[in-house]
């Protein structure tokens, strides 16, 4: 009788032994860098998001650019107005739509633990990275200027002594072609290495109708970029890291489609096809850059001191038809829909360099109290060139202009936590900055609209401002968190100076944020879950604005007197079941510009009464005949109220592996494109998703899968250009592909 029952008590064994397993899942403990030292992220008194692992990989899937995070992470937006090499982005509501390649945004973006200041080096390819963190607020202490909103951290993959290494191959939609790979490793007892590389292609999917076009296939590209990594580690307290890395791109730069709205809506004219537009200019992007960083630390036994030091260069030339049609009102046949006047421009980065250097010292558990250190300096020189062409006579150069700018800018910073309580901890920190531009701009060939060979037109700036963070985190208990924050930063002061279309440079003076917020983190259902939950505000002072386009294609710095925000964000991730994880975030962002007096230009009111689009906002002709609206009470442009995002994974065994199906989808809601408020210039809400299946084996180390991105194949436009048409550019489409991985 006892023989038959031990097979059967060592399957219930099995089966509760497993049951068990299954039960006991819990979520890996989020490490983040966000305070400038390893911490749990629910011990950071700051509103963060962090993105890594395979969450990090499905989102890039296919030869994505940065902006696959947009809309990933509560109050973060992303767009483009020059597709892959220029994102701007926008935290909170805050950031900078100017199209300027020497425009400044209050979202830094630190790659490695290097700023990257132009707004071209923060297009630099997402592979082979260990996390993304967002943190959200200003971060001027630890971070420096031009942090106001917050700051945006890349880490790639470092080196170490393990042998290990992964290659990945996507083919998909419009011939897409993504090989990405890295291998790393000792190379003795004190160094190791790791290389990274990839390789984006995708063809042309646009084609341009315009029978004498230059191009027939557009929207495609081709681009390039590496990273080796050298880290040294002596075995006595002595680190060295050093990090070399280039990019190369080539193709199509953003496509702008004339009269895609219809007059008094924001709906897409009748017959309106993503695939085709009707272009008689020129259209092509370049752009390679080059870049180098060591950091060093010394651990010193009470206290460790680290050196970063960081080298950037960036060429490129970027050309398009900015009018987004062919021929114009005094040249016909011209289309689609009204032309006003022809318009090809293309803006360059013939000279750049950026140097930064930054001594740090911390403190290496003191008890009680805990602090940092440090000296920053910065050192960027660059050159703008901006050139008009004449699409109507094949395209011949007819007006150039350059902006050269010398900008240099030091700080010194302090930071520190003191314990008052077991539970209860203080943290504060002060940064002073100094920070001096050197501007002078140039008209060197006269253009079209009247503009004489003119200059040099100098500008100097020179600013300092303290910046500083009070916060305090009570520990509930173990596993739940309560901090509050107040910061203030700010943004040095810009310059811009387009002179083919304006007659002298714009400056905007510095702006202050006080921000004020306050959470929750916590641990939840023994660790199978965790959340975070922020409420915000913040108040800006001389808000950095730019009124972009207009009849004359210009860029024209602004300060509003006040700006301010509100809101919300909401981080959860959960294991469901033991083979179902889920992320939702979720944030709600009221923006709103306060200045009784401040008017912008509007479209089509440069040269006419009559605005070519339906303004919304209180409007006034001025004697010139130029019209302009007023804009207070207006929310800031690229900033919606509602971001949403959910992840989802199940997985089930399936013979020696796993099969899985991961799902992802972003909704944001309705924004502007522009200071003022347009009924045709206002982007629809938008919801995009992600799909993936797939199947692992040999404890994932190969998988196989087919994914897809924007698989509803949603159409909307996402950004307009300030024009004499109802001119716009839109999201990519839907794209299927197919991927293999092995790691080793």
């Amino acid at each position: 009788m006892l023989l038959p029952a031990a097979p059967v008590l060592a399957q219930d064994v099995a089966a509760d032994q497993a049951a068990a397993q299954k039960e006991a899942i819990t979520l890996d403990t989020v490490q983040v860098t966000a305070q400038r030292r390893v911490e749990n992220a629910k011990d950071v008194p700051v509103s963060l998001t962090a993105v890594d692992g395979e969450k990090l990989n499905v989102l890039a899937s296919g030869g994505e650019d940065v902006r696959f995070l947009s809309g990933r992470v509560p109050s973060l937006n992303i767009e483009s107005s020059f597709g892959r090499a220029f994102p701007r982005f926008y935290i909170r509501g805050l950031g900078n739509t100017d199209f300027d390649l020497n425009a400044s945004q209050p979202v830094s973006l630190i790659y490695d633990d290097v700023v990257q200041e132009n707004p071209i080096l923060k297009g630099f390819p997402v592979f082979d990275l260990d996390q993304v963190e967002v943190l959200r607020g200003p971060q001027g202490t630890l971070f420096g200027r031009n942090t106001p909103a917050g700051v945006v951290k890349f880490e790639s993959r470092k080196p170490s002594q393990e042998t290990d290494g992964y290659a990945q191959v996507s083919v998909g939609s419009n011939e897409a072609i993504n090989v990405e790979g890295a291998f790393g490793g000792p190379l003795s007892q004190h160094w190791s290495a790791r290389a990274s590389m990839l390789y984006q292609k995708r063809d042309g999917w646009v084609d341009n109708t315009f029978a004498a076009g230059p191009e027939r296939d557009l929207e495609g590209f081709e681009e390039m970029a590496a990273r080796l990594q050298l880290l040294y580690e002596s075995g006595d307290g002595f680190e060295a890291l050093f990090n070399v890395h280039a990019r190369d791109l080539g193709g199509t730069a953003r496509l702008f489609r004339a009269n895609i709205f219809q007059k008094g809506s924001n709906d897409f004219v009748p017959g309106f096809d993503r695939d085709k537009v009707t272009i008689d200019g020129t259209n092509f992007q370049k752009l390679e850059s080059q870049g180098a960083s060591a950091r060093l630390s010394w651990d010193l036994g009470r206290t460790t001191l680290y050196s970063i030091t960081g080298y950037e260069s960036v060429d490129t030339l970027s050309r398009g038809d900015i009018d987004g049609g062919f021929g114009d009102r005094f040249n016909p046949p011209s289309g689609p829909g009204t032309i006003a006047f022809s318009a090809e421009s293309a803006d360059g980065l013939p000279d750049h360099s950026q140097f930064s250097q930054e001594f740090r010292i911390e403190s290496n558990e003191w008890g009680r109290f805990d602090w940092q250190a440090g000296l920053f300096y910065f050192d960027e020189d660059i050159t703008v060139d901006s050139f008009n062409y004449d699409s109507l006579h094949g395209g011949v150069q007819n007006g150039h202009a350059v902006q050269e700018q010398r900008n240099k800018a030091w700080a010194v910073f302090g930071s520190g936590e003191f314990d008052v309580t077991d539970k209860f901890k203080l943290r504060g920190g002060l940064r002073y900055t100094q920070d001096k531009k050197d501007f002078s701009a140039s008209v060197l060939q006269s253009a079209p609209f009247g503009t004489p060979v003119s200059g040099p037109f100098p500008v100097t700036t020179d600013a300092n401002d303290v910046s500083w963070d009070l916060s305090g985190t009570y520990a509930i208990n173990s596993d739940v968190n309560f901090y509050a924050r107040v910061a203030k930063g700010f943004r040095a002061p810009s310059i811009q100076a387009r002179l083919l279309f304006s007659p002298t440079p714009s400056i905007a003076d510095s702006e202050e944020v006080i921000s004020y917020e306050a959470g929750i983190k916590a641990d939840l259902w023994n660790k199978r879950a965790r959340m975070g939950f922020s409420v915000f505000r913040y108040d800006v002072k001389d808000q950095q604005l730019v009124a972009v386009g207009g009849g004359n294609n210009s860029a024209i710095l602004l300060n509003a007197d006040k700006s301010l925000g509100q809101g919300f964000e909401f981080d959860l991730e959960a294991y469901l079941t033991p083979d179902l994880l889920v992320t939702f975030g979720s944030s709600y962002n009221d923006t709103e510009i306060n200045d009784a007096s401040l008017a912008v230009g509007v479209c089509g009111g440069t040269f006419g009464a009559t605005p070519h689009c339906t303004v919304t906002d209180p409007t006034q002709l001025l004697p010139n005949g130029t019209t302009v609206a007023f804009i207070d009470g207006n929310p800031l442009p690229q900033a919606p109220k509602w971001i949403h995002n959910l992840t989802a994974r199940w997985g089930i065994p399936v013979g020696e592996g796993e099969f899985f199906v991961y799902t992802d989808w972003a909704y944001r809601s309705e924004i502007n494109f522009f200071l003022y408020e347009a009924r045709e210039f206002t982007g629809k809400s938008l919801v995009e998703g992600g799909l993936r299946l797939g199947y692992n084996w040999d404890a994932g180390n190969y998988e196989v899968a087919l994914f897809g991105r924007n698989i509803t194949d949603t159409e909307r436009a996402v950004g307009g250009i300030d024009f004499n048409n109802l001119t716009g550019f839109i999201n990519e489409p839907r794209n299927w592909g197919l991927e293999f991985t092995a790691k080793f």
